[in-house]
Formats: C-alpha cells, structure tokens, sequence
C-alpha cells in the first residue's frame, strides 16, 4: 500500500517538535508554537507564561487544562517571551502558590481568530501560510498511529479526551484527505512528532480552530500584567 502522500507542507516554519509530559498543556503548546511559527525566524516562546496568564484568567489551578480562549487572550493582552524567560517546567512546585513567572523584559502579542472550523476551512488556511490551532476529541487509535503515522480511527471507537495539536501539513492517506499535524508528545512519538489524520476524522471530532493574525506593538499593552 502506498503510504500517505503530501501537498502542502508548513513543517519549515517550525522548530523541534516539544514535549509536554504529563501535564495538561497541550493548548499552551499548540498555541506556542503557532505563534512562533509565524514570527520571522524559529525562537520557541514560554508554554509555561501562558498557560499561566491563562489559568489565572480562568480561576483555574495548573492542574487542570486551559481552555483556547483564555490561551489566546493570553497572547493577545499578556503577551509572550521567550522560552529561555521562563522555561517549560517539567513537574510543578509542590507549593504551587510559589509558581508564578519571573520579571521578562520581551513579551510578543499578537490576535487572533478563532471559530468552529471545518476540514475545508483547515485546509484554507494552509494553503494561505497558516498554520491551525486545531481543538478536538481524541480516541485511542490516535494514541497508536499506525506504521506509517495515520490516524484513521476504527468503528466503535471511544473518545478519551481533548487535545490540542497544529496542522501544519494536507495530503492523502489511506484513500481520504487529511491533515499531517504537529503533536506536543516529543520527537520519538509518530513520525518524528507528527501524524496524519483522516478526514473523516477530523471531521467527527473537531470542536474549536484558531489561527495567529497580525502582531501587535506593546505599546497597546503598557498596563498588560
């Protein structure tokens, strides 16, 4: 059988692929790395300082996952350094009064669009330069891609949880459309970080998209925490 086949291919824009271990980042991390994706040249920005700012918008612990919006108003109005500003933090401080983010001196902000989506409108952004936040269920089969990295899902199959990944591919695979996404699971997980995902797919279990617009000068954000 052949294996999937590519046509449209943002992969360059990126960096290495990251790891979020066990903790319930993967918005912070998609979002992230979208917004670095599309500055000029790779720096990886803090997964960590806004998945805080978005927490605290929230009233949510860090032990919980974010939700998409607070993530990218995070962006938006407090903006984000660097990784080196406040590296990812691999487990948490058991005081967790004590987490919080260091003096920055650089903060990148930038808006943002965000709706529904659909596979059609996924596949537009790509073909536009723009890679996607994509928000969807996520069953097991996509735990285990197959030996060629794709995700087709299997009749019956239960939802586990959500999850948060970027498109930043379209092609073909296994006879349908689908998108090679970009995982938050390190570089040893699918192929080199990335998987191909059906149409069908997608289209079953997608919940939210977002992309990364223009950037904004910090002078609109003198008062930005």
């Amino acid at each position: 059988m052949l294996g999937p086949s590519i046509t449209h291919d943002l992969r360059s824009m990126f960096g290495d692929v990251r790891d979020q271990g066990v903790r319930p980042t993967c918005l912070a991390f998609a979002v992230s790395d979208c917004h670095a994706a599309v500055r000029n040249g790779w720096n990886p920005l803090s997964a960590e300082f806004v998945f805080y700012h978005a927490q605290r918008r929230a009233g949510l612990p860090p032990s919980q996952g974010a939700l998409l919006l607070h993530i990218l108003e995070a962006v938006r109005d407090d903006g984000q350094p660097p990784e080196a500003s406040w590296p990812y933090l691999a487990d948490l401080p058991a005081d967790v009064s004590h987490w919080g983010p260091p003096v920055v001196q650089t903060r990148y902000f930038r808006n943002f669009e965000r709706g529904p989506g659909s596979f059609d409108e996924i596949l537009a952004n790509l073909l536009g330069g723009s890679p996607t936040v994509i928000v969807l269920y996520i069953g097991e089969a996509f735990f285990n891609p197959d030996g060629q990295g794709v995700v087709a899902g299997y009749l019956g199959e239960k939802d586990v949880t959500r999850h948060a990944v970027i498109a930043v591919g379209a092609g073909n695979a296994g006879g349908q459309r689908a998108l090679l996404v970009r995982n938050s699971w390190g570089r040893f997980w699918g192929l080199n970080g990335h998987v191909w995902v059906t149409e069908n797919y997608i289209s079953q279990r997608l919940r939210r998209i977002a992309v990364l617009k223009e950037e904004i000068g910090v002078s609109a954000h003198q008062n930005a925490a």
